[in-house]
């Protein structure tokens, strides 16, 4: 019964984000005519929320309130934010509602796995199956959002995911019991505990921090401007095609295990990174004729793009960290990822989707979306020769002398994981 619980809130965790997120660029750069550095800094929102909020929450967790009921708080605050987000039309007002939904939202992330990861006994088994239902509700947002309401560029999916946050609210109330674990008082150096800054004395966690902050800068120009491209170049219910990669990644969370002790965690992470060179590779040479092939094989490579790196490198640093510690740990993660890396990315991506920008004669917006992708691929190929070329894990060395020796052997019950499935 727990498993189910947990379960369900991974389902309405990521349909809530599921539901706004993927289409909100493409309603306002096609319906209310952002231009591309407001459409990044829009998408960018999130950025600033992880860098504002997840130590805060992290410590909170951590010391003094119970998760279940800081999930409720903030997801109710959350359902207000993005109902009156729905209702603006200028950047300035909504720009702002986004942002401060942003800071209540990302804390959730993690929050949302303290409480799942406090259950288990071995998150490397236990983790997968229960995570693969955020994906689902992922999947199922955008089908609904394209394949129902054929929604993409209005403000419905932001009505949708608040009606959702507030189902996610009450429902956090009967989560199981996730009390505080350490016994801290407040103070800025407990939000930066000299145990989470230790773990960059080590080589490798310092090697996979710089590059996992360095991938995240051409990430986001999938997450902001993915939807928007598909639409304007004619790829009907973007959205809910654009499943096909949670899809994916539901294989591919699956699996983890397997590839854990069959690769460990440096080469899980380089195949990661390759994918998104293929994808962007893909998305700049592909077409809705002839070359749609090559946008579904951009879309399918979603499984190992975020799976690969992603919940790698979350697990990664869930076995570095101190157990105390493990959801300071995450939230400084969070932090460099999809902080730092996506706010420099969301801000980067606009600069070049405005430099290859262009207007038509009826005034419509057009892009040349080819120069943009390489320019994506180009970036991702750096970051991944560079990761290649200096990171080495000891661990992995270990686990792979024999084939039935698990990666994770010494691994103790994570507390706290943020992330974002895309």
């Amino acid at each position: 019964m727990t498993k189910v619980k947990l379960s369900l809130m991974m389902f309405l965790q990521f349909f809530i984000w599921g539901g706004w997120y993927v289409t909100i660029t493409t309603w306002v750069s096609q319906t209310l005519h952002f231009n591309g550095v407001q459409t990044g800094l829009i998408s960018g929102a999130t950025a600033f929320g992880a860098v504002l909020s997840p130590f805060f929450a992290g410590w909170v967790a951590d010391n003094l309130m119970s998760a279940q009921y800081m999930l409720a708080l903030l997801h109710l605050v959350g359902a207000g934010l993005l109902f009156y987000a729905s209702t603006q039309h200028e950047f300035g007002p909504l720009y702002f509602l986004i942002l401060a939904y942003a800071v209540v939202y990302m804390p959730t992330l993690g929050l949302a796995n303290v409480i799942a990861f406090r259950q288990m006994k071995d998150s490397k088994t236990e983790f997968a199956p229960i995570r693969v239902l955020g994906t689902i509700g992922w999947i199922c947002a955008g089908l609904l959002i394209s394949f129902v309401f054929h929604a993409d560029a209005t403000s419905f999916p932001l009505k949708l995911s608040a009606i959702a946050s507030l189902v996610m609210a009450a429902y956090s109330l009967i989560l199981p019991s996730t009390p505080p674990q350490a016994t801290e008082s407040f103070s800025v150096s407990n939000l930066f505990p000299v145990e989470v800054r230790r773990m960059f004395r080590d080589r490798s966690f310092l090697i996979f921090a710089i590059a996992s902050f360095l991938i995240c800068i051409p990430l986001q120009f999938y997450y902001a401007f993915t939807n928007p491209f598909l639409n304007q170049i004619g790829v009907a219910d973007a959205a809910g095609k654009m499943t096909g990669g949670q899809m994916s990644e539901l294989g591919c969370m699956l699996l983890i295990p397997m590839f854990f002790r069959r690769l460990g965690v440096k080469w899980m992470m380089v195949a990661g990174m390759a994918a998104w060179v293929v994808r962007y590779v893909c998305f700049a040479y592909g077409d809705p004729g002839p070359g749609v092939w090559m946008l579904w094989l951009g879309i399918l490579l979603h499984g190992i793009c975020y799976d690969f790196f992603f919940v790698t490198g979350q697990i990664y640093t869930d076995r570095k960290a101190p157990a105390a510690y493990r959801s300071a740990a995450q939230g400084l993660i969070t932090l460099i990822t999809y902080g730092v890396g996506m706010l420099v990315g969301s801000w980067l991506s606009g600069l070049i989707v405005d430099k290859y920008a262009s207007t038509l004669a009826d005034g419509s917006a057009a892009h040349n979306w080819r120069a943009i992708w390489l320019v994506a691929s180009a970036l991702s190929v750096t970051v991944l020769l560079l990761f290649l070329a200096v990171f080495k894990d000891d661990e992995d060395d270990d686990s792979n002398t024999t084939a039935t020796t698990p990666l994770l052997v010494n691994a103790e019950p994570a507390t706290a994981i943020p992330e974002v499935s895309i």
